[in-house]
């Protein structure tokens, strides 16, 4: 998802705003105070899934199931 982060420079809150390719961030205003220069900010990324620790994935069949086909 293209969702940026900015600073107000008049009263400095941050916020993100959903900016499509077509849209053009001149045109983002602070949320809180209607001020229009913003200053984009590096956002950093966030990705969900498994981790090395092992969390989040699935066992291996042979190790949830007996040969009868039954859970262990």
């Amino acid at each position: 998802m293209p969702i940026h982060e900015f600073k107000c420079k008049k009263c400095g809150k941050i916020f993100e705003s959903l900016l499509l390719q077509s849209d053009k961030k001149d045109k983002v205003s602070c949320p809180a105070c209607g001020h229009a220069e913003v200053e984009p900010l590096i956002s950093t990324f966030s990705f969900s899934g498994s981790t090395s620790s092992g969390k989040g994935r699935s066992l291996p069949l042979s190790s949830s199931c007996s040969t009868s086909g039954r859970f262990s």
